[in-house]
């Protein structure tokens, strides 16, 4: 993924979070999901974070509060607009 859409797409659901320790939090580790890493668990995603330990990933998927339905519209709107909506990208 390019900079720019990951950050389009942080930007978009960053309000989703009503702090920004969960949005700082919930960049590491879309980040982490996107790279090349052979397990992504929180141990493996914190470190390559750079995060001392697992805890506040582990926060981020137990009790941050976020709308997982409105999460995913906006993945799903970012996808629409960089793609369009018959699934093909604009070959222009």
């Amino acid at each position: 993924m390019s900079p720019v859409i990951f950050n389009e797409l942080m930007a978009r659901i960053a309000g989703r979070f009503g702090r920004v320790e969960p949005r700082r939090v919930a960049t590491a580790y879309v980040r982490g999901l996107l790279a090349d890493i052979d397990r992504k668990n929180c141990w493996n995603l914190a470190e390559h974070a750079g995060l001392s330990g697992p805890q506040r990933l582990q926060r981020l998927l137990r009790t941050a509060r976020w709308d997982a339905d409105q999460m995913r519209d906006d993945v799903r709107d970012i996808v629409v607009d960089r793609i369009g909506p018959g699934g093909r990208a604009d070959r222009g």
